[in-house]
C-alpha cells in the first residue's frame, strides 16, 4: 500500500490524535508525543500536502438549525452521461448535504436535511426531480444518525503505531 511508505508511526500517531480533536493546539499535540512544536507543524502540513489531512470544520447540528427531517434520495438518471450536469445542479441545492455516484439499480444518492416532510416533498418534486436528466428517485426518511465518524485508519498501521 502506498501509505506504508509515505507515513511513520509518528504521522498516524498525529492522524489519531487529531481525527479525534482536530483543534488539539500543536503545543499540546508536541507535548502529548514527546517531540517539538516545529516537529508537529512540519507534519501536519505534510500530511495535508498529501491530500491525508483535509480542512478541519465544525459539523452543524441540523436540529438546532430547524432541519427536523433527514433523508437519502437515490437518482435515477436517463443517461449515465449526463452526471456531471445533474451534479451541478444537486450542488445549487442546500439542503442537500452530500451527493455520491453509485453502481446498482440507482446512479446518485444525496443525503438531504428538510425542515419538515412537506419541505422534504417539495424539494423532491421541485428541485430534485425537475433537474434535466433525473428520470426517477426513491427516497429513505431517517430516523436518526446512530453514529457517524471518519474513515479508519488502516490495520497496517497498527503495527506502525507503538
Amino acid at each position: 500500500m502506498v501509505l506504508e511508505n509515505q507515513f511513520d508511526s509518528l504521522d498516524f500517531k498525529i492522524v489519531e490524535q487529531l481525527s479525534a480533536n482536530a483543534r488539539i493546539a500543536f503545543s499540546q499535540l508536541a507535548e502529548q508525543l514527546g517531540v517539538s512544536n516545529s516537529l508537529i507543524h512540519q507534519r501536519v502540513k505534510k500530511l495535508r500536502d498529501s491530500g491525508l489531512l483535509q480542512e478541519p470544520v465544525f459539523i452543524l447540528n441540523p436540529e438546532v438549525l430547524g432541519y427536523q427531517t433527514s433523508a437519502f434520495c437515490q437518482l435515477i438518471l436517463a443517461h449515465a452521461q449526463d452526471i456531471r450536469e445533474v451534479v451541478n445542479e444537486l450542488k445549487k441545492i442546500p439542503e442537500i448535504t452530500e451527493c455520491v455516484n453509485t453502481a446498482g439499480r440507482y446512479d446518485v444518492m444525496v443525503r438531504i436535511y428538510a425542515e419538515n416532510n412537506g419541505h422534504l416533498r417539495d424539494i423532491i418534486y421541485e428541485k430534485i426531480q425537475s433537474i434535466t436528466g433525473v428520470e426517477g428517485t426513491n427516497t429513505v426518511i431517517v430516523f436518526e444518525t446512530a453514529f457517524s465518524r471518519s474513515v479508519a485508519i488502516p490495520h497496517f498501521s497498527e503495527n506502525i503505531i507503538k
